[in-house]
C-alpha cells in the first residue's frame, strides 16, 4: 500500500504545485499574477492580488509538501481549503458535475487528500523518514475542519464590493477638481 499512497501523493502534489506556479509565475500555460489577479477580482475576489497570490502560494507550497509527504496533514488542509475556495467561488453553484462546470473534481481531491491524511503518508515518504508522520481519522477529520474552515475565513474576507471610483487610496479627487464639480 506505501507505493500506492506514494504515487497518489505525488500525482496530487505535483499537480497543485504546478497549478500554483501557473498563477504565480505563468509557467505551464498558466496566466501568469497579473492575469490571474484580473480574473480574481472579476469573480469579486478582492484584493485581486493578494487573493491571487495567496492562491498561488498555498497550491505550490501545498502541492509541494503533499508531493514529498512533508507535514502530511497540513499540506492536505491547505489543498482542503483550496479546493473548498474553488467551490464556495466558482464550481458550487453548477452543481456535482464537471461537465457542467460543477464540484466533481474538487470533491475528488478533498476525498484523496482526506484519505492520504487517514492513512498516512506512507514509508516513502519525508514524515516517515523524520518520524513525525501522523495519520488517523482524527487528523484526516483535523485537516478536513482545517481546510474548510480557512477557506470560510477567506470567504468571508475575500469577497467585497467594487470600490466606488475614486475612493481606492490615492484616488482621490484634487480639491481644484472638487471644487468644479
Amino acid at each position: 500500500m506505501s507505493i500506492g499512497i506514494a504515487v497518489l501523493r505525488a500525482v496530487i502534489g505535483l499537480l497543485f504545485l504546478g497549478h500554483g506556479l501557473q498563477k504565480l509565475t505563468g509557467r505551464f500555460g498558466g496566466h501568469g499574477l497579473a492575469q490571474t489577479a484580473a480574473g480574481f477580482e472579476s469573480m469579486g475576489l478582492r484584493p485581486g492580488k493578494q487573493n491571487a497570490l495567496a492562491a498561488g502560494v498555498s497550491e505550490a507550497a501545498g502541492g509541494a509538501l503533499h508531493a514529498a509527504g512533508l507535514a502530511t496533514p497540513l499540506a492536505a488542509s491547505v489543498i482542503t481549503g483550496t479546493m473548498g475556495s474553488a467551490v464556495y467561488h466558482v464550481h458550487g453553484s453548477k452543481g456535482p458535475w464537471a461537465t457542467q462546470g460543477g464540484w466533481e473534481y474538487n470533491a475528488v481531491v478533498m476525498a484523496a487528500v482526506f484519505g492520504i491524511a487517514a492513512t498516512g503518508p506512507g514509508v516513502f515518504s519525508l514524515d516517515h523518514a523524520l518520524g513525525i508522520e501522523r495519520k488517523g481519522a482524527g487528523v484526516a477529520a483535523a485537516q478536513l475542519a482545517a481546510g474548510l474552515l480557512g477557506s470560510a475565513v477567506v470567504a468571508a474576507r475575500a469577497t467585497t464590493p467594487a470600490p466606488e471610483p475614486g475612493t481606492q487610496p490615492g484616488t482621490e479627487m484634487p480639491a481644484a477638481e472638487r471644487a468644479d464639480t
